[in-house]
């Protein structure tokens, strides 16, 4: 595309604005190229441009060509140029690796950004035994690359825009314009052009911009770092937000049972699927339903167990000082606490020093009669059950939950429990997602038939 022509005076009043602008700054480049009858200008930062391309695809042919004629020709063909606006668009895109070149009254913008972060990293977070290994790298361009290579069909739309008032990310919101949700759609661009913030440098921050309802605990978005899943949830007619410098994806609208799917189901067979299936609901719901039964069982209704059972419940609590929710609560704190520092840890030691701990914790925790042998159980079986879930956003929302519904048991007992529980499933059943229903069942179950059918 060419670009647009400035007179003389404001070529030059352009120029010298932008090498005034960057006065201050040892990496920012004014270096006039002069032979002959030839002579252009280069601006540049060179710690953000990549300087080989640079010296072979503009400097080197520049001595080569005869006149300053061939000299623009050859310019005004490269496929990198970018548009010409104004002179504040220059200067931002200088800061990203863009070079601007001025020549013959004309200031033409061409982008030679050096890339470090292009590198396709391993999939940590959603990691599987079938199925791609690699995920996306933290460049926006190789990203999209890896989206197109994966997705092929000429209906994929792919608009660009910037976020962050001072950090100006680029932002590019992938969709299939013929299988896409109108009305999510059209929530997520309202959304986006509402956003207020200076800087934004991470996904997860713009999931808490985007939130309608900021303190939702259950998420609205689903964050992704795998391919297979994005392609997926594009064929499912989702909208993907692809966020410059960070190696994960938004996906939107995202239902409950979107978070409760790994995409290894797609790669095993049907009944090995359901299996693993039926175990996250359990883990679910162990996790959930567990320290509040307990207390309630203990403390209020007792006779929900076999005689054997509560005598052992009851025996095991002998010596314990305190009522069983404190004993509860107690476990469960220190089960987070070990929890967080197993992920704030290097990697050298985190999984070292936090099984030394809660071994030794709850060792001395059980023979200092602080708490009851099977509260260590239940405890261990809790904690477990909370990384059975596949999606962290999901996993840290559950395990916030539990404490909810551990407050309503101790003040009702089964009451309670069965009270909490049924809200729990009352708040998924209003929730919505960018106009999806939140808890739908058995839509959920055709869309996947047809977005498999699709892919």
């Amino acid at each position: 595309m060419r670009k647009k022509s400035t007179s003389t005076s404001s070529s030059s009043v352009t120029k010298d604005w932008l090498i005034q602008q960057f006065k201050t700054s040892f990496d920012f480049t004014h270096k006039p190229l002069k032979i002959d009858q030839k002579e252009i200008e280069l601006l540049f930062i060179k710690t953000l441009t990549n300087n080989d391309q640079l010296q072979n695809v503009v400097i080197k042919p520049f001595f080569e060509l005869a006149s300053m004629e061939q000299v623009e020709a050859y310019l005004n063909s490269l496929p990198n140029q970018q548009k010409v606006e104004s002179k504040e668009q220059i200067e931002l895109e200088l800061t990203k690796g863009s070079v601007a070149i001025s020549l013959n009254n004309t200031i033409l913008l061409f982008d030679f950004k050096t890339v470090h972060t292009d590198t396709v990293l391993e999939s940590n977070v959603e990691p599987t035994i079938m199925g791609p290994q690699l995920a996306l790298s933290e460049d926006i361009n190789t990203n999209l690359n890896l989206i197109r290579q994966r997705y092929h069909q000429p209906s994929l739309v792919i608009e660009i825009k910037e976020v962050g008032k001072k950090s100006h990310q680029s932002l590019a919101m992938i969709y299939d314009q013929d299988l896409v949700k109108p009305e999510a759609l059209k929530q997520i661009k309202q959304s986006l052009k509402k956003l207020d913030s200076d800087v934004i440098l991470s996904s997860a921050e713009l999931v808490r911009f985007l939130n309608i309802k900021k303190r939702s605990l259950l998420p609205t978005m689903l964050q992704t770092e795998r391919t297979d899943r994005i392609t997926y949830n594009l064929s499912g007619g989702k909208i993907a937000l692809l966020l410059d410098g960070d190696s994960s994806v938004i996906l939107a609208p995202a239902v409950f049972f979107d978070f409760m799917t790994s995409m290894e189901d797609n790669y095993h067979s049907y009944w090995v699927t359901k299996f693993t299936d039926i175990l996250r609901y359990i883990g679910l719901i162990t996790c959930i339903v567990f320290p509040g039964l307990y207390v309630a069982v203990s403390s209020y209704n007792p006779e929900v167990f076999r005689p054997e059972l509560a005598l052992s419940v009851a025996g095991s609590r002998i010596g314990v000082p305190y009522p069983s929710y404190v004993e509860v609560l107690f476990m469960l704190v220190v089960m987070e606490l070990l929890t967080e520092a197993s992920i704030r840890l290097p990697k050298a030691v985190s999984a070292t020093a936090t099984t030394v701990g809660g071994l030794i914790l709850g060792t001395a925790a059980t023979e200092a009669a602080l708490t009851s042998n099977i509260m260590i159980i239940i405890v261990s079986a809790v904690a477990i059950s909370t990384f059975v879930i596949p999606i962290n956003e999901m996993s840290f929302s559950i395990r916030v939950s539990k404490y909810i519904v551990l407050l309503f048991a101790t003040f009702w007992g089964m009451a309670g429990l069965m009270l909490s529980f049924i809200g729990f499933i009352m708040l998924l059943s209003n929730k919505n997602s960018f106009g999806e229903p939140y808890f739908k069942i058995f839509l959920q179950a055709k869309e996947k038939e047809t977005s498999g059918e699709s892919t």
